[in-house]
């Protein structure tokens, strides 16, 4: 990736009361579902954007009082590449010193003729885009230019001591209807954030956790998501929100309690949806019977997690009291190219429908894997090709965007607006 030697000024305002600044990113395509799949990226990680459906209201947005500066602008040249010069053009004339990336279905030839366009200008100009991109190409460049939060650092923390210490938080990763490129809901993770360490994943401390330590982190897991989700219908979204926890904790946490207790009350709460995994539930049915009739009252389902391995054991069965059976990632992974994974891939999901329950396939990475998936009538997915774990202040700001004005008052309003697009 290249820029312009042109050395840029402050791209935007200083950080007020030394707090970090939030980056910004600009994201202007006339396709509704493009802008909103690369907001969906850099809301994950990190970014504010906005969004513009043409080059002049770009224009006229920065020509707003107060208005903040963009890190970057995402700039589509349309078929008609006169108003992407022509936003070149009103950029290099009001001095904008952020960093603009030319994206485009178009040939070679017109992005570097409008990359040129944007040098003269002393624009700092980044390597066009040739669409279709994926995913990782906007995360690669979003690391380059240090945009957004860095990715987790390696480290090692006590869980006793994260919960004790509160360094316990819960980022929502988006599940989305594959066929209708909807967001239908969402997963929490733990992340601990450790004052010397920064943000670490489970792999920092979760191994060797007590039991008891567990436990609590479950309690606290379904407590945050409860709170969550009403924070979430506060916007007008109602998503059914879904938590992992350990059957042995399962057992022992007066989930009815804490339930009833910050259950979002509104007549259409979608409920929520506890992951447990096939290897610990598969060989005692019968508990998860009983846990499935206790939790019923409460709108709260069962789903097992990375789900295919036990085929074998399950595909005599005539029913599994579970809503969502979640593939296994090692059956995801490459299953539009990969001769062995589609047939177990589509195996499994027609098994899982065979039990009337929703198929989700985790892992996603690669659009090809979920243009598969949809042929293969999965029903929902998960991944970094769709959206990875984002702060709950990250996902609100993402669902603000989405939403428009909060309407407390219809919190199902929202719903299964199309949010992303799996490939730009």
């Amino acid at each position: 990736m290249t820029a312009s030697s042109a050395q840029p000024a402050a791209a935007a305002a200083p950080p007020i009361s030394g707090t970090p600044r939030t980056p910004l990113c600009f994201v202007v395509d006339s396709d509704a579902s493009i802008r909103h799949f690369m907001s969906l990226i850099m809301h994950g990680a990190g970014i504010d954007t906005e969004e513009f459906a043409d080059g002049p209201s770009l224009i006229v947005a920065f020509s707003r009082q107060q208005q903040r500066i963009p890190d970057a602008v995402f700039l589509n040249i349309a078929l008609d590449s006169a108003e992407a010069i022509g936003c070149v053009v009103a950029l290099g004339q009001r001095g904008y010193s952020g960093y603009v990336q030319l994206m485009s279905n178009r040939g070679a030839a017109v992005l570097a003729h409008v990359k040129a366009i944007g040098d003269q200008h002393r624009l700092l100009m980044l390597d066009p885009l040739k669409k279709p991109f994926e995913t990782g190409v906007i995360v690669k460049i979003l690391q380059e230019l240090k945009l957004g939060q860095p990715p987790a650092v390696a480290g090692r923390v006590d869980l006793d001591e994260a919960l004790k210490q509160d360094w316990i938080e819960f980022w929502y990763q988006p599940k989305i209807d594959l066929r209708k490129k909807q967001l239908v809901g969402a997963e929490a993770f733990a992340r601990v954030r450790h004052p010397v360490h920064g943000v670490l994943t489970p792999a920092a401390f979760m191994p060797g956790a007590t039991e008891p330590g567990l436990t609590a982190l479950s309690e606290l897991a379904l407590e945050r998501s409860l709170r969550a989700g009403m924070n979430f219908a506060k916007l007008g979204v109602t998503l059914r929100l879904a938590v992992n926890i350990p059957v042995n904790a399962l057992v022992k946490i007066a989930v009815a309690d804490i339930v009833q207790k910050y259950r979002p009350h509104f007549d259409k709460w979608p409920g929520m949806i506890i992951d447990v995994t096939e290897e610990q539930i598969v060989t005692d049915l019968k508990l998860a019977s009983e846990l499935t009739k206790q939790l019923q009252p409460l709108d709260v389902k069962l789903a097992i997690d990375d789900f295919g391995r036990g085929y074998s054991s399950l595909v005599r069965l005539k029913e599994l009291p579970f809503a969502e059976l979640k593939l296994d990632r090692a059956f995801v992974a490459d299953c539009g190219t990969d001769k062995v994974n589609a047939p177990l891939c589509k195996t499994v999901i027609d098994l899982a429908h065979n039990f009337g329950s929703i198929a989700v396939a985790i892992g996603i990475e690669k659009a090809a894997d979920a243009m598969a998936l949809v042929s293969m009538g999965c029903d929902y997915g998960q991944g970094f090709l769709l959206g990875q774990p984002m702060p709950e202040e990250r996902f609100l700001s993402l669902l603000r965007q989405r939403a428009g004005s909060p309407r407390p008052s219809q919190p199902a309003a929202a719903a299964g607006r199309p949010l992303e697009r799996r490939r730009a």
